[in-house]
């Protein structure tokens, strides 16, 4: 077994290298991301389907990829392994897929093993995976790991047609089944019956599905709830669910919170054989729901075809299509779960492509059964039951072409002409495309790309920009790009990589920005010689100007994007589709002023106060500064914002005299006041208006659902969130005036030891809002100025000149 140096361990929360990892782990997790760096897979088959996967694997970060495929490299290979050059014609592919791999990752140790694929080897691993191996291989080995409890996938790419098929054996756990973040829901009411039916506000749908788990928290009267183990609930409308028996619990009174309760759930997985006798499928399209058996038959009529002869069918042969079409219907005679008519037609397709090798069929099936193998390392989210059949037959040309089309060449591009012709290999070669972005989705194009040939004619050529620099974290997923280019422009980084993959690639990149400042290059002329545009971008404002740009041009838009292992495609096509500018989201409900201010009750109020305060304080404060310091006029330009000139006067004062910090200790002093504030002093209020045994005009306790009563909090130099506040709002203040800050415990909590608080006394009088009305009259009554208090406050500023 040949491998190269020892390469870091991860194995625990600590080591777990989150500046690369950063955007992983907020999809899944510690735990999920600590069982793949404890995994190690096995990959058979190193082709395009294969390498794809092995990139994928490397860049999640699991503990180490040994590969197996001791074939030597041919030249159509080059259709869709992206690591293979013609000078590497004749090498093993498992080696030269391997020097390649080990640039992606330090992290993880991958491996090349020549030897037969034996149970002892097999044995070894967590994970097997098979990459475009025949189905007769398939299930040998497949065999040797259901028994032995090894996971394992195969993954076939034939042409527009693939499958991927996975056996995690008996009893395997997922741990959270859809990674989404556990929800939560206010309690009205929960009746005393079997079964309790628990009654949620009306505000918000609660969102829950039957079958879930629900924990409950803060229930006043039916006490019993609190703290019980996770209870499973059978929704019964949008604001309804039920429960087990409540009928011997004490009486609801008020309150409440139920939150969803991931538990973990055991499948069982058939083998291979079980499951081709039985297919159980996972639907890719529900349009075509009815083809699932028929692919899986078609995909067993090639491979037989294969063992019978040796050699795949060839591209538009119509008597390899009899052929396999007569295989298909021998092995539906002696199916269990036969189809009632062979779809013929269907079956020589799939015959017709067969040699057929594309690099977006490999990216795609290579990315989803990646995913699977993640799956079965971590147990997040839930693997694909059984069988997974995809096909985009919608690309494949209308008519039947003659023979002559599919003539094969020896070239990089056979696998291509095999499913499409020479004829659109040839109008792919001289198209002109612009590709915008060139981060996770812009890497991945540019290789497509390439490997398809695009712009690689005598007339073709890929136009890229980014205007971004390369940072660490983009390591994880963009893979063209390696740590030796951090701080370079992705533009020409990206280009270059992938330029090595196809030296016949014509791109031209640019560092610009694409928007109405640009339009100078980016011009009439520009667009006008462009087939096409493909947005990779990652902010609407963005899309919403290149959709524009599109739609007044007339030219094809492709575009796409990601959120965590979610993505959506949006063909746009002139004059038959709607643009992607047709269609919004709609706006995200607003928070009212007083729930934000002064009744959170949910996180995301709390984040949007933290948001709006950090803003207020950390950033507006400075900007106002700096216009009073540069703008010779500001203060008669302020005084025609009559809602805020006083506010912002009286923060100008704050900052630039009564408070102005001279030392990092004053700035920690400054923090230290301030979370007496906002966590003590301004609660101790709020109780003091509004005490916890306060009712309304109409009866009902004040203090109910919706509304939660908060607690006032007592500062402790050794609560790590106390504290953490203090260093937090004492650095960025210093920062914000030049002084050098400290992020030493030490040095926070022996300038913290000599502040003085003064005490706290709630006042009488003092307004608070309660509802939206209340918040808009204050607003407005806010907007009054006092002239006297302005020009009293402006001549107590230093003159702009004297701060210098």
């Amino acid at each position: 077994m040949a491998g190269n140096a020892p390469t870091p361990m991860q194995t625990d929360k600590a080591d777990i290298d989150e500046s690369l990892y950063s955007r992983q782990l907020y999809v899944l997790g510690h735990d999920a991301m600590r069982r793949m760096a404890e995994s190690n897979l096995l990959l058979v088959g190193c082709k395009g389907l294969g390498i794809e996967i092995a990139k994928n694997l490397a860049l999640a970060g699991i503990k180490s990829l040994t590969l197996h495929d001791p074939s030597p490299i041919e030249i159509a290979d080059l259709s869709s392994q992206f690591y293979f050059q013609e000078k590497d014609v004749g090498k093993n592919r498992a080696e030269v897929s391997a020097l390649c791999l080990r640039d992606l990752n330090q992290y993880v140790d991958i491996k090349v093993d020549n030897s037969s694929l034996s149970s002892n080897l097999l044995k070894q691993f967590t994970v097997v995976i098979l990459a475009d191996a025949p189905f007769k291989t398939c299930l040998e080995i497949n065999d040797v790991c259901h028994s032995a409890g090894i996971r394992f996938i195969s993954c076939q790419s034939r042409g527009v047609f693939g499958n991927i098929f996975a056996d995690f054996g008996e009893g395997f756990v997922v741990h959270d089944t859809n990674g989404e973040p556990c929800l939560s829901a206010m309690i009205s009411s929960v009746t005393q019956e079997t079964p309790g039916t628990v009654t949620t506000l009306d505000e918000v749908r609660h969102g829950f599905e039957t079958g879930d788990f629900v924990s409950f928290t803060e229930v006043q009267g039916m006490t019993e709830l609190n703290g019980c183990e996770p209870m499973e609930i059978k929704v019964t409308g949008p604001y309804t669910f039920t429960v087990a028996d409540t009928s011997k619990l004490s009486a609801y009174k008020s309150g409440g919170y139920a939150k969803q309760v991931k538990v973990p759930v055991k499948v069982d997985f058939k083998s291979m054989r079980d499951s081709v006798a039985d297919p159980e499928y996972t639907i890719s399209d529900f349009a075509k729901m009815d083809r699932l058996p028929q692919l899986l038959l078609g995909f067993q009529a090639v491979d037989a075809f294969l063992e019978q002869h040796g050699q795949l069918p060839m591209p538009g042969n119509a008597e390899h299509g009899k052929q396999v079409v007569a295989i298909a219907k021998d092995l539906n005679s002696k199916s269990r779960t036969m189809v009632d008519e062979v779809d013929e037609m269907l079956i020589r397709q799939m015959a017709s492509n067969a040699r057929g090798d594309l690099s977006p069929m490999a990216a795609v099936l290579g990315g989803i059964g990646a995913q699977e193998a993640l799956k079965a390392c971590s147990g997040k989210f839930s693997p694909i039951k059984q069988w997974f059949m995809f096909d985009c037959t919608e690309a494949l040309p209308e008519e039947e072409l003659p023979p002559s089309e599919y003539e094969l060449k020896g070239t990089r591009y056979d696998g291509q002409i095999a499913v499409f012709g020479k004829n659109l290999h040839e109008r792919i070669m001289g198209l002109n495309y612009f590709l915008v972005g060139a981060g996770a989705i812009g890497c991945e194009m540019l290789k497509n790309w390439a490997l398809m040939g695009l712009g690689c004619g005598a007339d073709g050529c890929v136009h890229l920009t980014d205007m971004d620099t390369i940072e660490k974290s983009n390591l994880n997923r963009q893979f063209l790009f390696r740590p030796t280019d951090i701080q370079k422009l992705k533009a020409t980084t990206a280009a270059e990589a992938v330029t090595k993959m196809n030296p016949s690639f014509n791109v031209k990149c640019y560092s610009t920005r694409v928007g109405p400042d640009t339009e100078d290059l980016f011009d009439d002329d520009f667009f006008e010689n462009l087939d096409g545009v493909c947005n990779a971008l990652d902010n609407v404002q963005a899309r919403l100007y290149m959709d524009q740009r599109c739609v007044y041009y007339q030219r094809p838009l492709l575009e796409s994007g990601t959120l965590g292992t979610k993505g959506n495609v949006q063909v746009v096509v002139p004059n038959m589709t709607e643009s992607y500018g047709s269609s919004r989201d709609p706006p995200e409900k607003s928070i009212p002023i007083c729930t934000l201010k002064n009744f959170p009750n949910a996180i995301e109020h709390t984040i949007q106060w933290a948001r709006d305060d950090f803003e207020g304080v950390f950033k507006q404060s400075q900007d106002d500064i700096n216009s009073y310091l540069g703008m010779p006029d500001y203060l008669a330009t302020l005084k025609k914002q009559p809602g805020t000139a006083l506010t912002t006067l009286e923060a100008l004062k704050e900052n630039l005299v009564t408070k102005k910090p001279s030392s990092f200790t004053d700035c920690v002093v400054w923090a230290r006041l301030r979370f007496e504030d906002l966590f003590h002093n301004q609660i101790k209020q709020l109780l003091f208006n509004f005490p916890l045994d306060m009712v309304t005009s109409a009866g009902a306790p004040f203090w109910s659902a919706p509304k939660r009563p908060p607690a006032p909090l007592v500062f402790d130099t050794e609560n790590a969130s106390h504290l953490g506040y203090i260093t937090a709002a004492a650095n960025l203040r210093a920062f914000n005036y030049g002084i050098k800050g400290s992020g030493d415990p030490s040095v926070i909590k022996a300038a913290l030891a000599d502040v003085m608080v003064p005490e706290f006394t709630p006042q009488k009088g003092v307004k608070i809002q309660v509802t939206e009305g209340e918040a808009s009259e204050a607003a407005a009554a806010g907007g009054d100025m006092d002239e006297d208090c302005m020009q009293r406050i402006v001549s107590e500023l230093p003159p702009p000149g004297s701060l210098g």
